[in-house]
């Protein structure tokens, strides 16, 4: 990180620590900081105006009209106390409106049911004159307040007792992943699970990087008309990934958002893309909160009956699994990490890795470190697969000829803090697998050798097997202790079995008219 994000990062973060004893959470925190920012920025465009004599030129992100007038940061900049704390939470009610028949905005999205979550007005007006204020966002390069943002997401997701870490992938792993695929200025990228849009940056930053002296200003245009997109279910999630892009020069504030707030998994996407980068939510079941008369249920054991889907479950990543592959263009391309599981769950899990490996190309899968993300003791996987053409038969032999498997696994004793996940980690399976920093990367696939650490399979052999199990490719160690699982392993392992245990007896139950104890 350059030296003038990192100044901008421990300034703003100093002052998360001092809220915390407000009793701000560092996602609230990060949550209202977005919002100040986006004014800041509005206002200097505002102040930018000024400077051209031609107002058909000017650029308006505000509402305007006389209830607009004067409103925004720099109302914000003259009240103190009560009144700043009325006004602020004023203007973020306001700014989250919509008139019936307008069509949302980058600026509807962010401020969609803001809430104000500072109570203490004199640590609103100290984030507000002594932090935000005094920085010239506009004229800080996107590189410097992009990293900056990214920080203080990275520094939320560690607050993991607020539950801030389920949804960040480690940007190591992430701009590995993005070198692999190598995104290029004519894809379409889509993240449908895209947390705080770490993929979707990483993917721009690397067509930036990679052809910026090639690209016109039309090709440019491409990434703030919707050539990148990403859907995410939780809507403060959503408006941070929004933030995010917007201080990356990734959308317009009073453009179509490029983020939805959506469940991806309710319906088929309208949309294909040839380039898919995902890590959806870890965690088996998918759940909804249901509102009746006797208050609010959960639900955990959705099912999402779609006709593109080939098998109809309740497990979420299996799920995900089938909306990704059906997202594709013909010749479209994806990587998606995937929990262990997804690799050898019985039933429709089987038919589900059967039919990926007969309509779609899987050729390279990247067994992950445990202990690289903040839900602990998961074991993960990345899958790189491509569309191909449809089979014409059920005689034809599957899409997959050859499943190449790198195991990062097994010798590797990663932690999250003491012993980082870095980038030289991936380095070999990168030049191995992909030909990444070699001069011809075309033809990197297929000089493709194999090693103990990189293995291949022959994937009709797996097809043909009733369990169709892709929990392969582990190299076999005579050390038991370096395949000993970890006490909180164990630990997860157990609750998901107990869990299951009794969502079985649950069913049970239901079906012989037994009314089980509330307890249960």
């Amino acid at each position: 990180m350059k030296l003038e994000a990192r100044r901008l990062v421990d300034r703003l973060w100093n002052y998360c620590n001092v809220l915390r004893d407000d009793g701000v959470s560092s996602l609230e925190y990060l949550e209202q900081l977005s919002f100040l920012l986006f004014l800041k920025m509005v206002h200097e465009i505002e102040q930018g105006n000024k400077q051209i004599s031609d107002p058909s030129k000017h650029r308006r992100v505000l509402p305007t009209g006389e209830k607009w007038a004067g409103r925004g940061w720099s109302e914000l900049l003259d009240l103190t106390g009560d009144k700043l704390e009325e006004a602020y939470t004023q203007l973020l009610n306001d700014l989250g409106k919509r008139k019936e028949g307008e069509e949302e905005t980058t600026l509807s999205l962010i401020f969609n049911r803001a809430r104000n979550r500072l109570q203490n007005p004199a640590n609103l007006r100290r984030l507000i004159v002594d932090l935000i204020d005094k920085e010239k966002w506009l004229q800080v390069s996107k590189d410097i307040k992009g990293d900056a943002y990214e920080a203080l997401i990275a520094r939320s997701a560690e607050d993991t007792k607020a539950g801030a870490g389920q949804y960040f992938t480690p940007r190591v792993l992430i701009e590995s992943i993005v070198r692999c695929v190598r995104p290029t200025p004519n894809d379409t990228i889509t993240d449908p699970a895209c947390g705080t849009g770490g993929f979707l940056l990483a993917a721009h930053d690397y067509i930036m990087r990679k052809y910026e002296d090639e690209l016109s200003a039309e090709e440019q245009a491409r990434f703030h008309m919707g050539a990148i997109w990403g859907t995410e279910i939780v809507p403060a999630t959503a408006r941070l990934a929004a933030m995010n892009l917007l201080l990356h020069n990734i959308g317009l504030p009073d453009g179509k958002p490029l983020i939805s707030v959506e469940d991806a998994l309710a319906k088929a996407s309208d949309r294909r893309a040839s380039l898919v980068l995902a890590n959806p939510p870890f965690g088996k079941k998918s759940q909804i909160v249901i509102t009746n008369g006797d208050g609010s249920v959960t639900r955990d054991d959705l099912s999402y009956r779609r006709e593109d889907f080939w098998e109809t479950t309740t497990n979420k990543q299996l799920n995900f699994l089938q909306h990704i592959a059906n997202l594709l263009t013909d010749n479209g391309r994806a990587a998606v990490i995937l929990p262990d599981n997804v690799l050898y769950e019985g039933g429709r899990g089987a038919n589900i890795r059967r039919e990926l490996l007969r309509r779609y190309n899987v050729h390279t899968m990247l067994r992950l470190p445990t202990n690289i993300f903040y839900a602990g003791g998961v074991k993960a996987n990345v899958l790189f697969f491509d569309a191909a053409p449809p089979r014409r038969s059920e005689d034809e032999p599957p899409r997959t000829q050859q499943l190449w498997v790198y195991d990062l696994r097994t010798g590797y004793r990663l932690t999250l803090k003491q012993n980082p996940l870095l980038p030289e980690h991936l380095e070999d399976f990168e030049q191995r697998a992909f030909g990444v920093g070699e001069e011809d990367p075309e033809t990197a696939i297929v000089r493709r050798e194999s090693s103990d650490r990189f293995q291949v399979f022959d994937a009709a052999e797996i097809v043909a097997t009733r369990d169709v199990n892709l929990d392969i490719g582990l190299i076999d160690v005579d050390d038991a202790s370096a395949s000993r699982k970890s006490v909180s392993e164990l630990t997860q392992e157990l609750a998901d079995d107990l869990h299951g245990a009794l969502r079985e007896l649950e069913m049970l139950a239901k079906q012989l008219g037994v009314e089980l104890p509330k307890t249960i």
